[in-house]
């Protein structure tokens, strides 16, 4: 007879004891379990011990994860959360160096387990490791441990960092801006100030003001990558926190200190592998540096500004008047003002008063500054361009200053200036590492991308938009190549032609669509089951194998990991946190289980409960098309295993894979791609004898049937 569903088999240990086998009872309260255990064992006073998961981080059991216990599972008998925290906190206190260190270790051992920070926190567990990184008495390993336990005691979150004492805030500032300082310390120190940066605008001010941008500079010279990674996580935070006006100051700063040629050349070009947070750190500089550019973009031309209006002339100027005594020299207010008017519509503008084409926002200014960039930088290309397109009479010219403003939109809109950043991305472009004023160089490129692109397609002013479109796509398939220099951006968008994005339409759209002939469809239809079954088996190996999945949590982006993978027979999940910079773990080193016969559902996106916990804010957007959940049996209750993919490819793969476990059908956008692209290759496999043959739409007639079977052999008749 099977157990009642509320009834667990599980191990107890204990050292210097012989383990135990209960039969766990989930209905019966804790405390009784408790009790019986330390009988069996002849302890007294229960009430003094704990029950905790023998692996992992040994969390306690609490009668809130109590339905985490799942049959097999070992627990272990050991003092309780309360009593070993006053334990360990009494040899805080203790005068013996020795005795600091193991009670530090002891609790970060036990500080990622919420029940015994609550513990600690409730008696001034924080003061005390405030006290000991404040006095700074041993400024190697104790320190370390000690800012490791309290940043492990602070995430999860029952104290706000905006309770910090400015004393402590400025000891751990002389930490980051000590020299000679210990390697494991100046790390957990930078990591300490982010978040404070991060949480509160009063403390973040007063990291600015004492962490001198030197010595980030410092800090990220200095060849050793975790120190890197989080003097740059901090120097994102405080500009982050800053007014776009000191934004812009400190940058600017920071390019005169030659940190991007440093970022390109030794951290983006480094031997070592580029780890994903920095990827992240990099994203978000990137985003901010192309941010300023955004008080341009929604700034509408000022028709009154004196300064405003010379710029157009010099525009001008520039294109029809390049070197001598002007051309209006000589004529009346009224001649000069019309011929002024006619070589502004020359350049482009649909206006005779350009002010009216750059009144819309965006692009605002910025478009201005970017005709303005170009004339400049490249005169030659500027005065080839205007001169060449307005002294065609054939409806084929280019509108130089019309396409300038679209172009300025449609980079802005590739490069999401002024959107905010995201909290997980590592979308960064090592082409604006490497080049000053990247985004007026990529203009220049793109302005003569354009006219050439306007020439091959033989163009009129009809087929504006038809020509932005094109463009669009030469800019946004060069730049998801991610080149690493401008000149090598140049080279690629260039030999991207319209004749090329015309092949490119071509071939994904053959991928895509197929043929639509009758027997081909219905040859298709046949293929389908088959191939189908092929995807299934691969997306069920590809959970095999696990994914290391980011830890975030409802403020910021996390750097923690987890591994999850699908047992070989495919009825368990395992899962379990892992370390930063360690290979994924085997399976059987993994401390959790999931039997995939618990589940019940797999849930995507907004139905998710850590999605609905987030909000549904602009930059949550990204975490929410990659979140997916699985609702599984907790004894009588739902319970869910929340996931966070490190990529839509890994999004698409694993709730594939989750379906296909569950008898659902695979309705990934990944699945329909494969699909396709197996069906076209099998479908040219099976076609290969009838190539050249054309396929009729509709079938040729049945012959009828012949007069006589004289022909046919009979071949039941034995040979004599």
């Amino acid at each position: 007879m099977a157990p009642p569903r509320n009834v667990v088999k599980i191990a107890v240990q204990m050292r210097d004891a012989i383990p135990q086998l209960i039969q766990l009872d989930q209905a019966k309260p804790l405390a009784a379990v408790l009790k019986e255990v330390c009988d069996v064992w002849s302890l007294p006073h229960s009430e003094r011990y704990a029950l905790q998961f023998a692996d992992g981080h040994r969390r306690y059991i609490t009668e809130n994860n109590r339905m985490e216990i799942k049959n097999g599972s070992i627990l272990c008998l050991s003092t309780a959360p309360d009593r070993e925290a006053e334990r360990l906190l009494r040899g805080l206190q203790s005068e013996s160096r020795e005795g600091h260190r193991e009670a530090l270790r002891h609790l970060l051992l036990l500080a990622p387990d919420l029940t015994f920070a609550r513990e600690v926190i409730s008696r001034d567990g924080l003061q005390r490791l405030g006290t000991i990184i404040e006095d700074g008495d041993d400024l190697g390993e104790v320190l370390a441990l000690a800012l490791r336990a309290f940043l492990e005691l602070m995430e999860h979150g029952v104290v706000s960092w905006e309770t910090l004492s400015i004393p402590f805030v400025r000891k751990v500032v002389c930490y980051v801006n000590m020299n000679l300082m210990d390697a494991s310390v100046q790390p957990l120190a930078l990591g300490l100030l982010e978040n404070v940066t991060l949480s509160s605008p009063t403390l973040g001010q007063l990291v600015k003001s004492e962490v001198p941008l030197d010595r980030l500079l410092v800090h990220l010279q200095v060849m050793n990558q975790q120190l890197q990674t989080k003097a740059m996580a901090l120097l994102t935070a405080l500009l982050q926190g800053a007014t776009p006006a000191e934004r812009k100051h400190m940058l600017d700063y920071l390019w005169q200190r030659n940190l991007r040629q440093f970022i390109y050349k030794n951290i983006i070009h480094s031997a070592a592998p580029l780890g994903d947070e920095m990827a992240h750190h990099l994203y978000v500089l990137q985003a901010l540096m192309l941010g300023l550019l955004e008080p341009r973009m929604r700034t509408p031309l000022d028709p009154y500004s004196q300064e405003q209006r010379e710029q157009l002339q010099a525009l001008r100027q520039a294109a029809f008047e390049p070197e001598g005594e002007p051309v209006g020299t000589g004529l009346s207010a009224d001649r000069r003002r019309s011929l002024c008017a006619r070589e502004f519509r020359k350049l482009g503008f649909s206006n005779s008063n350009p002010a009216q084409d750059l009144e819309r926002v965006p692009p605002g200014l910025l478009a201005l500054d970017n005709m303005l960039y170009f004339s400049r930088q490249a005169p030659s290309a500027y005065s080839r361009f205007v001169l060449e397109n307005s002294s065609r009479e054939d409806k084929h010219e280019c509108p130089f200053a019309r396409s300038s403003i679209q172009l300025t939109v449609l980079l802005c809109d590739l490069l999401h200036v002024g959107e905010p950043c995201s909290e997980t991305a590592q979308d960064f472009s090592p082409m604006f590492f490497g080049q000053d004023q990247s985004f007026h160089e990529l203009f220049c490129v793109s302005i003569q991308l354009l006219n050439k692109t306007w020439k091959e397609m033989r163009a009129t002013q009809e087929d504006f938009d038809k020509v932005m479109q094109v463009v669009r796509e030469q800019l946004a398939r060069t730049l998801a190549l991610k080149p690493s220099s401008l000149e090598l951006f140049r080279t690629k968008v260039n030999a991207l032609t319209y004749g090329e994005v015309l092949r490119l339409r071509q071939t994904e759209r053959l991928h895509q669509e197929g043929t639509l002939a009758p027997p081909i469809l219905e040859l298709r239809e046949k293929l389908k089951p088959e191939l189908l079954g092929l995807i299934r088996q691969q997306r069920l190996l590809r959970l095999c194998e696990g994914t290391l999945f980011h830890k975030i949590s409802s403020r910021r982006r996390q750097d923690k990991l987890w591994f999850c993978c699908l047992s070989p027979n495919h009825k368990v999940l395992q899962y379990g946190d892992v370390e930063e910079g360690v290979g994924p773990p085997t399976p059987e080193s993994l401390p959790e289980q999931l039997p995939v016969a618990d589940i019940r559902a797999l849930l995507t996106g907004k139905d998710c409960p850590h999605v609905r916990e987030k909000g549904s804010g602009k930059q949550n957007k990204d975490i929410c098309e990659l979140a997916f959940s699985v609702s599984y049996d907790h004894g009588e209750e739902e319970a869910y295993l929340n996931f966070i993919a490190p990529s839509k490819r890994e999004f698409h793969l694993w709730t594939d894979g989750l379906s296909a476990l569950l008898g659902n059908p695979m309705g990934s956008e990944q699945t329909r791609l494969d699909l396709e692209q197996l069906l076209t290759m099998e479908t040219k496999l099976r076609l290969l004898e009838l190539e050249n043959v054309p396929i009729p739409e509709q079938p040729p007639p049945v012959p009828p049937p012949p007069t006589n079977f004289n022909f046919c052999y009979d071949c039941s008749i034995a040979e004599p």
